[in-house]
């Protein structure tokens, strides 16, 4: 079998936080995840949590000026005290409602000096996880949804991984953003599999529900098995209507190897 967790960043978004994780809690999910969480009290989210038994997987770093584009701080050279800031906010907050992971967003940026502002500002990153047990993830989006962010496929997200240098810095695998960008999706996760620390999924090309779209799951969740992935992945996608009726695809819950 394998486990899922409810991406309430587009999943019961009509709900305020806390009472999205009881939805997913009623749904069936396993786990859930989160995108900016911060105008909630840690304290309700973390309540909310324990009153479920839910894990809260992890939670991004604040993107910026939304209103002028920004899709995250940490790549964006002259920007370092606030990308400095935003992580802090985000191990912070991941501490107190007992979150795993921190999504470190990059931002709009390109060139030598980008990688280099990303590079130091995930070492920041990576000693403050480690007070912590947190894991770091970083994950590549591909143009059509973030024209102009900094990282764009995984092959640049090894990269930078390996010039970090910490056991802390995991790879976000998005299977929606590797289809778009890079295609090859399975070959991809047997691949990168040593340094991924999470994985999501939404249908192709329409970012919908699991069971639409051109990519078959069914495929890439047996792969999953077979690779030995223990943990919850990521439903992250946007439903077309009420959460509560798209969620036929989680009867692929129940594949397994002989499936």
């Amino acid at each position: 079998m394998i486990s899922f967790s409810a991406n309430l960043g587009f999943l019961w978004s009509d709900l305020s936080l806390p009472d999205a994780i009881r939805a997913a809690a009623d749904a069936g999910f396993d786990a859930v995840e989160c995108h900016w969480p911060y105008t909630f009290p840690a304290a309700d989210v973390r309540a909310a949590l324990d009153e479920t038994g839910l894990p809260m997987l992890g939670l991004n770093t604040i993107r910026g000026d939304t209103a002028s584009g920004e899709n995250g701080l940490a790549a964006i050279p002259g920007r370092e005290s606030e990308a400095k800031a935003a992580i802090d906010q985000a191990v912070d907050y991941a501490v107190a409602v007992g979150a795993g992971s921190v999504h470190v967003m990059a931002g709009v940026a390109d060139g030598s000096q980008a990688e280099a502002t990303f590079e130091a500002n995930l070492k920041y990153a990576c000693q403050r996880a480690e007070a912590h047990g947190l894991t770091i993830l970083i994950e590549p989006l591909n143009p059509v949804d973030a024209p102009g962010y900094f990282l764009r496929t995984t092959q640049q997200a090894q990269a930078v991984i390996n010039a970090v240098g910490s056991d802390r810095l995991k790879l976000m695998y998005d299977c929606y953003h590797v289809a778009r960008t890079e295609g090859g999706v399975i070959s991809r996760l047997e691949q990168l599999m040593p340094i991924i620390g999470h994985v999501q999924f939404a249908s192709v090309p329409d970012r919908g529900p699991a069971d639409e779209g051109e990519l078959d799951y069914r495929d890439v969740f047996k792969k999953l098995i077979d690779l030995g992935w223990k943990r919850p992945i990521g439903a992250e996608y946007k439903p077309k209507g009420p959460t509560s009726d798209s969620l036929g695809w989680m009867s692929m819950k129940h594949l397994s190897n002989g499936d």
